[in-house]
């Protein structure tokens, strides 16, 4: 993959840039195997899964800069000044196309670009996410309501430039930090949910859902684990960190015995876009609100965990090694914080391991393990 942006330093943020994808898996694969040596013998690991080096990225965080007349969409200087990076050679074709239909219009609504060192203006974010059949959802991070009736008034131009054009919301964050987004969310058309085709499942997002943002190497994710419990065959599985029902809904598909599927997570919006796919496939999967963190009592023979960054932590640990599943997966976006988890549940061994390439041309990485009692 070659990108100008980054030859001309103006973007670094693919740190392997240059680097043969090839090259970079088999690195990928070394870190990843060094940070979990204790835990994970090389004859356990499945060769890397792997996707596209380009084109993968199904979501767009462009920060706005610039001015009302001549807004930039793109990243941050060292100055935190504007830069205009419109394009990427890491978003799907069809989220490159539409953003290429979308920036020209959002750049006509008038919208006074948040301006970070002096602290002034209201746009300050487009979060733009692409779904595989071409549908759209974008989201204006704002400072304050105050533009949200620019927003409305130009939703049938916007509509009329992105045929595919299906969510748009409003994010409030008034707050000067390294945030992201706030907590409040408007929805400003008629439809609350972008539907994300993965396989034979169709997941329901709704703007503050997290998705992963490699759609291609997320089916592979879920087709491991659904083989794993497919093999292992329980009579109950449950989905910690379960998001909108990405391994909670493959484990309900899973072939095998008919079994009982739960589900827990602290986002209201993504149960509920967990419990719309549940329905729409027929399956029974009791999908809750609830932080997995505080958790104390499990009676699943099989449990999957998906925390974020920081893993599941010392109770989560202990809750799961008091309860004694048959079995745990465990899927992560960071080994080291994963071995840490690893010596807090000395009461199982990691029979099977995999590394999947979630994010080509960086040195994130996704792997997941399957872990067995005694």
């Amino acid at each position: 993959m070659n990108c100008s942006h980054f030859d001309a330093g103006e973007c670094r943020s693919c740190t392997l840039m240059g680097v043969p994808y090839a090259s970079q898996v088999i690195d990928l694969g070394r870190e990843v195997g060094d940070v979990l040596r204790r835990h994970v013998a090389d004859q356990l690991w499945s060769p890397p899964f792997v996707g596209e080096e380009a084109g993968f990225r199904n979501k767009a965080k462009l920060v706005v800069g610039g001015t009302k007349g001549a807004p930039t969409f793109g990243i941050l200087d060292a100055e935190q000044r504007g830069v205009a990076l419109p394009e990427c050679g890491l978003y799907e074709p069809a989220l490159d196309e539409g953003l290429g239909r979308l920036l020209p219009v959002v750049a006509d609504l008038g919208l006074v670009p948040y301006d970070v060192p002096a602290r002034q203006g209201e746009l300050k974010h487009l979060i733009v996410t692409g779904s595989p059949d071409g549908e759209l959802m974008v989201r204006f991070v704002l400072r304050s309501p105050g533009q949200l009736p620019r927003i409305r008034r130009g939703l049938d131009e916007l509509r009329a430039a992105v045929p595919g054009l299906r969510v748009v919301s409003a994010n409030i964050q008034p707050e000067h930090k390294a945030v992201l987004e706030g907590e409040d969310e408007i929805v400003l058309g008629e439809h609350e949910t972008l539907p994300m085709r993965v396989d034979d499942i169709t997941f329901h997002l709704r703007p503050r859902s997290f998705f992963q943002t490699n759609t291609i190497v997320a089916a592979g994710l879920y087709r491991q684990a659904s083989a794993w419990i497919s093999e292992i065959d329980p009579e109950s599985v449950l989905d910690l960190y379960c998001g909108v029902g990405g391994f909670a809904l493959n484990a309900a598909l899973a072939p095998g015995r008919a079994r009982r599927v739960d589900g827990v997570e602290v986002a209201p919006e993504a149960v509920a876009s967990a419990r719309r796919s549940a329905l729409e496939l027929g399956v029974d999967v009791g999908f809750e609100v609830g932080d997995a963190r505080v958790l104390t009592r499990v009676d699943h023979e099989l449990v999957v965990v998906n925390p974020p960054r920081r893993g599941i932590g010392a109770d989560l640990c202990a809750a799961i090694e008091s309860a004694a599943p048959d079995h745990v997966v465990y899927s992560s976006c960071n080994a080291a914080s994963l071995a840490r988890d690893l010596d807090a549940l000395p009461g199982y061994r990691v029979t099977r391991a995999r590394l999947f390439d979630m994010f080509p041309q960086t040195r994130h990485h996704e792997v997941i393990v399957l872990l067995e009692r005694g």
